[in-house]
């Protein structure tokens, strides 16, 4: 029965939340601590994140450290930060003694600077203490940033036998034993075993005898996404992280890297949306608007661009003032196109399969801007012609601007990822409102130039 109920999945209730709040306004721990010791720790967490501060701490001090310390890493970042608050030095020191090496590490980044210090005082285990104040002094964004000191390493002298003894008093400081990491008499990273490695060979044949050389591995001031990078390619659920010596310094997980690549990918969404700074929904008006006035400002100047050049041409439009009827359809086409082709790029340049000559990627992209074109201008002629009752010579100036159109915006949004990518800017700036606005001021300024070449006004 027991095995059946873990598999049921959790599903938050407001009946729960409301147990739960009423189990703490009233102070039965007992019965509080029996209804929570069924949840996972990240169900637990899920609950705090919908009652209130006071409620979550007091459920927080209730609960075992063991149990509570996993609880704070789920939680939502603003809630742990304000639970955080409101515990002492004391009580976050014993949530950290429980908590892995990178976890503990970013538990006390995210605490202001004249507390962090305080809680590391606090913390009685002195190795444990050594290896976060290690993990602190790296930039949060690289591979020193991401591991943890938890690892299995053994030495490519010992035996078989002794390597196994050795192994089950490292092993139960480490949740998972992915690989075990093969070091020399100065812990230089020189190869890996696996578990099937040792229980398969002799009890007397060396390490250095069974050890496989060919082991992935990053240096410590990688940056983040290279490391994802490397691990997505080579399927890997950790990687060992070295020094410029090549001295094993700790290992990546591949809990870690799914962190990482959320984070690029909310980070590249917003960009893509047009805001430029790392926002949630609850964030003040003031931080939201920060962060989204710049692109609207850009979309404003883009289409006040557009308007003084249809400004321009309207004085001597004449008898085709019919044109200005299809100025949405140009600058939709036109905004349309580029985002799409500007965020196959972006996630192409992201996934490392952009590759070749740039020249040949534009060559492909004009040719199917080409061929898009052509089959949307036929629709659009017949359309404006048969149905709007435009004048044949209109509609086929239309038919050509939406080729022209199109073809540019597909080069446009090719060209631009491409080459903010080549210097070294986030190519995802590219998409959404850059692109759009600056397809349709070209669009516009197109459309009226084709217009103007054919019709003679």
């Amino acid at each position: 029965m027991a095995e059946e109920k873990e598999n049921i999945q959790f599903e938050l209730t407001k009946e729960l939340t409301e147990q739960v709040e009423q189990l703490i306004e009233n102070q039965k721990d007992k019965e509080l601590r029996k209804l929570l010791n069924d949840f996972h720790y990240a169900d637990i967490a899920e609950i705090l994140d919908e009652v209130n501060l006071e409620q979550a701490t007091y459920v927080i001090k209730l609960l075992d450290s063991d149990t509570t310390s996993d609880i704070l890493m789920e939680l939502d970042e603003d809630i742990r930060e304000k639970v955080l608050e409101n515990l002492s030095t004391k009580e976050i020191a014993e949530e950290i003694e429980e908590l892995d090496t990178d976890d503990a590490a970013d538990i006390i980044a995210e605490l202001p600077e004249e507390r962090q210090q305080e809680v590391i005082n606090k913390i009685t285990d002195q190795d444990h203490k050594a290896e976060i104040t290690e993990l602190l002094a790296y930039d949060e964004d690289t591979a020193g940033g991401l591991m943890a000191k938890e690892l299995v390493k053994v030495y490519e002298t010992w035996t078989v036998a002794g390597c196994m003894r050795r192994i089950r008093g490292q092993a139960k400081d480490v949740k998972r034993v992915h690989s075990i990491y093969v070091v020399d008499k100065r812990d230089k990273l020189i190869g890996r075993l696996s578990l099937k490695d040792l229980i398969t060979a002799k009890s007397e044949q060396k390490i250095a005898e069974i050890a496989n050389p060919n082991v992935d591995f990053v240096f410590v001031d990688e940056h983040a996404e290279d490391v994802a990078k490397v691990m997505q390619k080579y399927d890997l659920e950790a990687i060992p992280v070295v020094n410029q010596h090549h001295i094993l310094l700790g290992r990546v997980t591949i809990d870690d890297i799914v962190d990482v690549m959320k984070e690029v990918a909310e980070k590249d969404y917003q960009l893509a949306a047009g805001i430029s700074r790392d926002v949630e929904a609850d964030d003040s008006i003031l931080k939201l608007t920060i962060a989204r006035l710049p692109w609207l400002l850009i979309g404003m100047f883009g289409g006040l661009g557009a308007a003084s050049i249809i400004e321009h041409f309207n004085q001597s439009m004449g008898d085709f003032i019919v044109l200005l009827s299809f100025v949405p359809l140009i600058q939709a086409t036109a905004g349309n196109v580029g985002v799409q082709s500007s965020a196959i790029v972006v996630q192409g340049l992201a996934n490392d399969s952009i590759d070749g000559n740039i020249l040949k990627r534009l060559f492909k992209e004009f040719i199917l801007g080409l061929v898009n074109g052509l089959a949307i201008a036929c629709i659009g002629l017949l359309i404006t012609h048969f149905i709007f009752g435009t004048p044949y010579v209109v509609s086929i100036t239309i038919a050509i601007a939406l080729i022209a159109v199109i073809v540019m915006a597909a080069l446009i949004g090719t060209f631009i990822p491409i080459f903010l990518d080549k210097r070294g800017i986030d190519p995802a700036v590219a998409t959404g409102p850059f692109i759009t606005t600056s397809n349709d001021v070209f669009g516009i300024l197109l459309y009226f130039v084709i217009a103007k070449a054919i019709l003679g006004f």
